[in-house]
């Protein structure tokens, strides 16, 4: 039966699944298991360091590494995982690793009021239904009218979404997958309020910057990049464009750099995307 357990299994709480999300848990509860095992102590804490290939190397659960990794952001964002670099070599990025017990102990016990809070809640509404006769001919009718209001809300909800995409979209230099990437940039933009057109913007420069100065490498497809890739780790020069990344145009110019002017010699010019690298 090669689908059940022959090998050291991945351990996660239901629990903390639910309160961070799945591919977070793991990820938080395989640093924790080398965290007991580390004598790596710095600045008063323990650590563990290990690249992202190394990680996948313990989880390989994702379909691809970059599932992995947006984990790994996400929990960085949520402070539950502190990062630092204390690598002898400068040139080492590789990422050290320790968890916030006291945020993850403060998120436990906001979620166990919560929990309490909506129990009791619901114990006074069932008291409330039971004590008192429902008057339900006096809530408002669900007219075509309410409907169609309802309605142009949420049309309005995706219209906003939609120019704010195009704001970011205008600048991308590799246009494929459009459907795809507006599908992963809602998602994206739903998810949290600090999810915004500015980060994905500077992003956005960070990346072009990448590629000017690594010339070997072509922009992924849109639908590619906007499916998290825009958290990338990548090690350019200067992390804020120079000033003439900045002017206006400059993505203009990036884009007229990769566009297919029919004569078969741009960089993308009769390239299929089975053969890109990406």
């Amino acid at each position: 039966m090669s689908l059940l357990i022959s090998e050291p299994p991945l351990q996660v709480l239901p629990t903390l699944a639910r309160l961070i999300g799945l591919n977070e848990a793991i990820i938080l509860q395989q640093v924790h298991y080398w965290l007991q095992r580390s004598s790596n102590i710095k600045d008063g804490y323990r650590w563990v360091y290990n690249s992202y290939p190394e990680w996948y190397k313990q989880m390989p659960l994702w379909k691809s590494e970059t599932t992995m990794r947006t984990a790994f952001k996400n929990l960085e964002k949520k402070g539950l995982l502190i990062t630092a670099n204390y690598n002898k070599a400068k040139f080492d990025k590789t990422k050290w690793y320790r968890i916030d017990y006291e945020k993850l102990s403060l998120l436990e016990k906001e979620a166990r009021s919560a929990k309490n809070w909506q129990t009791t809640s619901q114990k006074l509404a069932d008291g409330n239904a039971n004590n008192c006769q429902a008057n339900t001919n006096r809530l408002p009718e669900n007219t075509s009218e309410n409907n169609n209001s309802a309605s142009h809300s949420n049309a309005q909800s995706v219209s906003r979404l939609e120019e704010e995409f195009e704001e970011v979209w205008s600048k991308y230099p590799n246009k494929k997958g459009k459907k795809q990437a507006f599908n992963h940039y809602k998602t994206w933009r739903r998810a949290s309020v600090k999810h915004t057109n500015k980060y994905l913007l500077e992003r956005l420069k960070v990346y072009m910057t990448d590629l000017q100065q690594n010339s070997w490498k072509h922009p992924m497809n849109g639908s590619t990049w906007f499916n998290g890739r825009f958290d990338d780790e990548l090690e350019v020069d200067n992390p804020t464009p120079a000033n003439k990344y900045e002017q206006e145009g400059y993505y203009d110019d990036y884009k007229d750099f990769v566009r297919d002017d029919g004569k078969g010699d741009n960089l993308l010019d009769g390239v299929s995307d089975d053969e890109l690298p990406f």
